[in-house]
């Protein structure tokens, strides 16, 4: 059996705070399989890669033998959560919440064991909550502590609406963690406030306070903002082998080392060991590539990996992608961002009708598939561009 150690060496890797860490320490010593809890609110149809940073945290306590309870919020996604929000978010339908909860449980034994996974919806509990109820859960907690948030407080300081249905969301989450008696809960680094009112309610209840074990937002494919799909920055966990393999390559290589922490189920020694061939020589893009076919593999299987990769050196004429390229950023621009205009500040072209002409030729790609439409406009995200077979740069919108 595992020692307490290494279990502890295991669950903090990539974790950014583990809060009590001498708790944890406590409660892993008694030989029990630990509750964990994870919430997600089905507030789109999919799951992208920055969701699985959690999953892949739920997987590894699988792994360490604890009791993984995956919660859809279908009671809470109606209210949105107001974490890291400038404004009140949009409410969604019942309907809407319940068909993307069903795509969420598709989606999410893409990774985690069906048979060691407990399926939660918190409306289980919080659908039986009288007006009552819910009042005296409201009574537990002042408007000052609130405002205590980050978010709440540079809306209220900046004159941003705050509805009173958002000061409810952290309740109603926190309560989740009494009716599910849960040990340890995971969470983003802008979930720590709820996750901290979970723990305060089980005290107050009388229960042990949950462990709260926060981890990192993943950046997105610009390698700035967090991973979205408003962004248009994401990879989606059903995104195609090949969409999967472009957009994996499409980072830069110092993102690379990030996908790895926070995504590679490898060992963090094998890892260090890719980072050593490089300064002895290695491509990058070698090492990418192991990256990008490990993440296809776990989301499809090794064949589609395989072609997926074959087919992007295909297209990209079997190694005339060069090893280094020029990267740009560029300001986004409302609407969109000219492709030719684009291609200019790359200096891939010398003027936008230069930039016309080369499309006109059928010289342009975008990750290695030609565009025809000069009228094409780039948004948020990253995209290698090639005029030419010489010319290349990688070029975030951002």
């Amino acid at each position: 059996m595992i020692s307490v150690e290494d279990a502890m060496q295991q669950i903090k890797r990539g974790a950014d705070e583990v809060l009590v860490e001498s708790e944890l320490v406590t409660k892993l010593s008694r030989g029990k399989p630990l509750k964990i809890k994870a919430g997600f609110d089905p507030t789109a149809p999919d799951l992208h890669l920055g969701h699985t940073v959690l999953i892949n945290k739920m997987r590894q306590f699988q792994e360490l033998g604890h009791h993984v309870m995956f919660l859809i919020g279908d009671f809470t996604g109606m209210i949105g959560d107001p974490s890291g929000k400038s404004v009140t978010r949009p409410a969604l339908t019942s309907d809407e919440i319940q068909e993307n909860a069903r795509s969420y449980k598709d989606q999410v034994f893409k990774i985690l064991d069906p048979d060691l996974t407990e399926i939660c919806f918190n409306s289980t509990w919080h659908g039986k909550m009288s007006s009552a109820d819910m009042i005296k859960l409201a009574s537990r907690h002042t408007v000052a502590r609130m405002l205590e948030r980050d978010d709440f407080s540079k809306r209220f300081k900046g004159n941003q609406p705050i509805s009173i249905h958002e000061f409810l969301y952290p309740l109603v989450q926190g309560y989740d963690s009494v009716a599910m008696k849960t040990d340890v809960e995971l969470g983003g680094t802008d979930q720590k406030f709820n996750l901290l009112v979970g723990r305060e309610l089980q005290r107050s209840d009388g229960f042990e306070p949950q462990v709260i074990l926060t981890m990192p937002i993943l950046e997105g494919l610009d390698g700035v903002q967090k991973m979205s799909k408003s962004l248009k920055n994401y990879i989606g966990v059903n995104d195609s082998p090949d969409d999967m393999f472009g957009k994996l390559m499409s980072i830069s290589d110092d993102l690379m080392w990030r996908y790895f922490e926070l995504l590679s189920f490898r060992a963090i020694s094998v890892i260090d060991s890719f980072k050593q061939d490089i300064v002895n020589g290695k491509n990058p893009r070698d090492v990418k590539f192991m990256l990008a076919e490990e993440i296809i593999t776990r989301f499809h299987d090794k064949a589609s990996a395989t072609k997926a990769r074959e087919d992007f050196i295909a297209r990209f004429s079997k190694g005339a992608m060069p090893d280094e390229m020029p990267e740009i950023t560029i300001p986004l621009e409302e609407g969109g961002n000219s492709l030719a205009n684009v291609l200019k500040l790359a200096s891939l072209t010398s003027s936008t009708s230069d930039s016309f002409r080369m499309i006109k030729q059928g010289a342009v790609k975008l990750d290695g598939e030609k565009v025809e439409d000069k009228t094409v406009r780039l948004h948020k995200g990253v995209v290698v561009a090639q005029v030419g077979k010489r010319k290349f740069a990688r070029i975030t919108i951002a």
